[in-house]
């Protein structure tokens, strides 16, 4: 583990911390820590940062709630910017964005493969889920999830069909993709924690005529 004294702080006492989501990778904030904020960050389990504006420590989240829970802090090669993957409880920008990085500068109309890339499949998703689920690993963010069990599954899958419903409603193709995508994620830990596999979700779906007509399985009273 990589000492403190050993990285790298700016002239001004200062280094730079990217916060991403630990479950997606997704680039949230970038913001600065001095050595105590850091230091809080550790001892506190939650991003402390120095407000370059006010000269001041903040808290993340202390007034709107949105408060980022740290799962891992990496150093970059030259121990001069941190990476700071988080857990967070509500959106990451004071605009109320999810993350503050959502004005487009350019964007490539298809993604480069990358070499090696291999082919994606639902089945390869479920079984790496199932993976982490029987071999925990630390820093993982699904194994973070099964070992809070069924009600935190729950709670991520409330959230993130309300992040899909906002996306639809504003109708952004793009960020609805990126929320239905994290959706399927946290329904398909919800499935593995439950024993469900894909197959047995589509077998139901074979069986009900869902495109011309709409069927309401009633539970019996």
């Amino acid at each position: 583990m990589l000492d403190i004294n050993e990285l790298k702080f700016g002239a001004d006492g200062l280094i730079p911390a990217a916060v991403t989501d630990c479950e997606s990778g997704k680039l949230l904030t970038l913001a600065y820590m001095n050595r105590e904020s850091l230091q809080l960050t550790i001892a506190e389990g939650r991003t402390v940062f120095w407000s370059r504006s006010r000269g001041e420590i903040w808290r993340k989240g202390e007034t709107s709630g949105n408060v980022q829970h740290v799962v891992a802090i990496r150093a970059d090669c030259d121990r001069d910017a941190l990476e700071i993957s988080v857990v967070k409880d509500g959106p990451a920008c004071h605009t109320g964005a999810d993350s503050c990085f959502y004005d487009t500068l350019f964007e490539s109309a298809e993604r480069p493969a990358a070499p090696g890339d291999a082919a994606f499949s639902l089945s390869a998703l479920y079984d790496l889920l199932r993976e982490r689920q029987d071999n925990p690993r630390e820093g993982s963010y699904t194994s973070y999830l099964f070992e809070k069990g069924v009600d935190k599954i729950l709670k991520k899958i409330g959230e993130e069909t309300a992040e899909v419903i906002i996306a639809g409603k504003d109708g952004d193709k793009r960020e609805t993709i990126y929320e239905l995508a994290d959706l399927a994620y946290h329904c398909l830990v919800l499935m593995t924690n439950a024993g469900i596999a894909p197959d047995d979700v589509l077998r139901e779906l074979a069986s009900r005529h869902v495109v011309d007509k709409k069927i309401k399985q009633e539970k019996p009273i």
